[in-house]
């Protein structure tokens, strides 16, 4: 499993959402209070932000824990963005692929991140991939299950559904193929957030007065905001405003 949060609002340093909280994403890689999968998130981190005036966001990934990273703490005190998308990785099976396999990945202008694992990797998703074009299969990343997930959203993009759609489009077929599988997703294009609860938890803090938002697996601090999404649910928020929508189950 993983963690991975994202924010909207007036531009902060990345430290400030990340770091600083007192259970924020810094900590939640050693010491996490609501994973239902793993204790350590420790095979790799990364942060996505975008600039003003610039679609594309800048990543900063590596394959090691984010606390090992001694130039990280620089980067996110200086750092600022009104946009953000970051992770810390729990790897589903060990690999070779380092920083490359750790969210948030990216195309074009958006950011995306999996908390969580399909089941029977990687035979359950031999099907689906076969459905991709073999540019996309090409263009993966990583060869893990978040790679290949992010691959299915990301055709769902490119044919024109909406974020919500795609994501839950997405949740559906993984988890018909494979089931029992952990499919919290997370993606950003730095104006809105999208993100599903399928199998862990999932949290957002909402203040439209300020025009901030944040999605994140687990709450970072103890303001009693903070609202638990039910699971089966997708979830689409804007700085001022957030949509709930249930999922279903796949048919057995």
């Amino acid at each position: 499993m993983c963690r991975h949060i994202a924010y909207l609002g007036p531009p902060a340093p990345l430290g400030e959402v990340l770091s600083a909280p007192e259970h924020g994403l810094y900590r939640q890689s050693w010491e996490p209070r609501r994973q239902r999968s793993g204790t350590v998130n420790a095979d790799g981190f990364g942060v996505g932000w975008y600039a003003d005036g610039d679609p594309r966001p800048a990543r900063y990934r590596r394959a090691g824990p984010i606390w090992a990273d001694l130039s990280f703490a620089d980067l996110a005190r200086v750092v600022r963005s009104g946009a953000l998308l970051a992770a810390v990785r729990d790897a589903t099976l060990a690999g070779a692929d380092a920083e490359a396999a750790a969210a948030p990945y990216a195309s074009g202008r958006w950011l995306f991140s999996h908390n969580g694992a399909v089941g029977g990797w990687p035979g359950s998703l031999a099907p689906l991939a076969g459905t991709l074009p073999h540019t996309a299969l090409l263009s993966l990343e990583a060869r893990n299950d978040s790679a290949l997930v992010w691959a299915l959203v990301r055709h769902r993009l490119l044919a024109g559904d909406p974020p919500a759609d795609a994501l839950a489009g997405t949740v559906y077929e993984v988890a018909e193929a494979a089931p029992g599988s952990r499919l919290n997703l997370l993606m950003t294009d730095g104006e809105r957030i999208a993100a599903t609860a399928w199998g862990d938890s999932l949290w957002y803090l909402a203040d439209a007065a300020a025009g901030r938002t944040v999605v994140a697996s687990e709450p970072y601090n103890d303001d009693p905001a903070w609202r638990e999404v039910p699971d089966r649910t997708v979830l689409t928020a804007g700085r001022t405003d957030i949509s709930l929508t249930p999922l279903k189950e796949p048919p057995a």
